[in-house]
């Protein structure tokens, strides 16, 4: 009773998002000294920090799709949050042992030192960010009105916010010199070390999360055909019979698996094409406000060290100028923890100010006050001022981690509002399915098919069972191919993700479009790295980092207000 309170729900599941900031602000804070110690020049050094979010905008739809549509006794999120925090768990072990890694592979470690360090650095930034897709879908199943919703996903930004700090704090610590260096390791191993242990607790927190609520929209989302996917065989056919079919099985699921690969890019052009206005709308405002927003965090240190400290970051160290600039990097760092510090207050009092001024107040508030700050720190000169405009910025990395994901659940808790077009054609392919089910569960019992296990029966796998345990004794046994289709969970979810022409998805879950609203997010660390240094190079000055950040915050105050707060702008922006 006590882990199936509400509460208790919500911070084990958030428990893990705790766990994952602290991974990634600590890890990807300290993995580009790691970068340049081992050789990596600076301009491929942020090629290598783009991996996980290019490749997080290639899988995140697809695997939200999947997640919508897995079926499995521990539940659709859980399966694969693990399956990412595997590989989370997996980077935190590749990175601090890359030398010794590549030593036992090389005689020259060097290169594949290099790699190995690239291979758990892309691993822990793609494994860590997708790993959040499931994580809010799994929040939004549990927490489906939209107040408990918006209280949850509070939570959700705070332990964000919480574990940030965190992250920041625990590379600034000598680890090497600590009581745990004798048991743990020098400095990168230990802090590893730790990272991992901290991590492993929050994932097996997970194993006390459950998805009723979650199994039961399962149910109503997916069509009868795909209820059950893994048929139990028939009792009739033989253990010969059995091995010859499972043979057969998996050739069949290779081939399929070989076709089905092949059709995932068109696949996701779909995903992204088919988008509903209501969450298109949303996915634009949100693009704009985060690429403001991460054009400020990624660049804010840079731009305190040389701008304000007037540093040089590739002067000699002990010189003045790499002084001043080393100085300027620990105030940004200050500046970036504050704003983790307002983050958190604002989560705690998010769902008040929701309460008092309305959902579509706060947000625009949000978003309007962003482009503000960054002006105030494109025209000042004084460190305090500037430090004190990039804390309170914190109010829009807030609002910007909370309220977006509960606009989303809003749309599918009241789906015949918001996404009424997209509805009807659920209902059109369901009915479909339905159809079919019913044809075939006819066809199948007035017949009596000795493979009513087989072929025909994998695909609507409730109405075979059934008629297989009423089959006569004396009928025929089934044939070999009687275990050909026997579709599994994995098959059913692979099929999901990159389209099959017979099982086309009938419904549209919500994890698919928390997915396009993360790749926003994706995307937004992915422009500014390409062209933000070619613009600081032409205009030879690092405040153009800041009046880039304020000129995205402008263009996204434009698209916050086009987006769909509630019932009264269906009809006013005709969506």
């Amino acid at each position: 009773m006590f882990f199936q309170s509400r509460r208790t729900q919500l911070l084990l599941v958030n428990s893990l998002t705790f766990g994952l900031e602290v991974c990634l602000a600590a890890g990807i804070t300290y993995v580009p000294p790691l970068l340049l110690e081992v050789g990596v020049e600076e301009k491929f050094m942020t090629m290598v920090l783009g991996i996980g979010p290019v490749l997080g905008l290639v899988f995140v739809p697809l695997i939200g799709s999947a997640s919508d549509h897995w079926h499995s006794s521990y539940g659709r999120r859980r399966p694969f949050i693990w399956m990412l925090c595997l590989g989370v768990l997996l980077s935190l072990f590749v990175i601090p042992h890359a030398s010794s890694l590549a030593s036992l592979f090389a005689l020259n470690p060097r290169p594949l030192e290099i790699a190995f360090l690239i291979l758990g650095i892309g691993l822990l930034d793609f494994c860590g960010q997708v790993c959040f897709t499931p994580l809010e879908a799994l929040l939004s199943d549990l927490f489906q009105e939209p107040e408990h919703c918006r209280q949850a996903f509070s939570m959700y930004a705070f332990m964000i916010s919480l574990g940030g700090c965190i992250g920041y704090l625990l590379p600034a610590i000598d680890w090497g010199g600590s009581f745990l260096a004798p048991y743990l390791g020098g400095q990168e191993t230990c802090l590893f070390s730790l990272l991992a242990l901290i991590f492993l607790g929050c994932v097996l927190a997970t194993l006390f999360v459950t998805e009723e609520e979650a199994a039961a929209q399962a149910d109503s989302l997916d069509g009868p055909a795909l209820k059950d996917s893994s048929p139990k065989p028939s009792p009739a056919c033989c253990p010969c019979q059995l091995s010859r079919g499972s043979c057969l099985l998996r050739a069949r699921q290779a081939l399929r698996a070989l076709r089905n690969l092949c059709a995932v890019v068109p696949r996701l052009h779909g995903l992204y094409c088919r988008i509903p206005r209501v969450i298109r709308r949303l996915f634009v405002a949100e693009l704009c406000s985060w690429m403001a927003l991460m054009t400020f965090m990624l660049f804010y240190t840079d731009f305190v060290g040389e701008g304000l400290y007037h540093g040089v970051p590739r002067a000699k160290p002990g010189t003045d100028a790499r002084r001043h600039y080393d100085e300027g990097v620990r105030m940004g760092s200050l500046g970036l923890f504050l704003q983790c510090i307002t983050s958190i207050f604002f989560s705690t009092i998010m769902d008040r100010l929701v309460k008092q001024f309305g959902t579509r107040a706060v947000y625009l508030a949000s978003v309007v006050f962003f482009p503000g700050a960054a002006f105030v720190m494109c025209l000042s000169h004084s460190v305090t001022v500037v430090t004190i405009s990039a804390a309170l910025t914190g109010f829009t990395f807030s609002a910007l981690q909370i309220l977006p994901y509960t606009l989303a659940s809003l749309y599918h808790h009241d789906k015949q509002v918001f996404l009424h077009k997209y509805k009807s054609k659920e209902e059109e392919d369901a009915a479909l399915l339905d159809k079919k089910s019913a044809f075939s569960k006819g066809l199948l019992s007035s017949q009596k098919l000795p493979y009513q296990n087989g072929h025909a029966g994998s695909l609507f796998s409730s109405s075979s069972s059934s008629s297989s345990s009423s089959s006569s004794p004396s009928s025929p046994p089934a044939a070999p191919s009687s275990a050909l289709c026997v579709s599994s969970s994995c098959d059913v979810s692979l099929m999901m993700m990159v389209g099959e022409p017979d099982l086309a998805a009938p419904g549209r879950g919500i994890c698919l479009d928390l997915a396009i609203l993360d790749s926003a997010f994706l995307l937004s660390q992915v422009v500014p790295s390409l062209f933000m240094g070619s613009i600081v190079q032409f205009t030879q000055s690092v405040t153009a980092y800041m009046v880039s950040a304020a000129g995205f915050g402008l263009v996204a105050i434009y698209f916050a207000t086009k987006v769909v707060f509630d019932k009264s702008d269906m009809a006013k922006y005709s969506v």
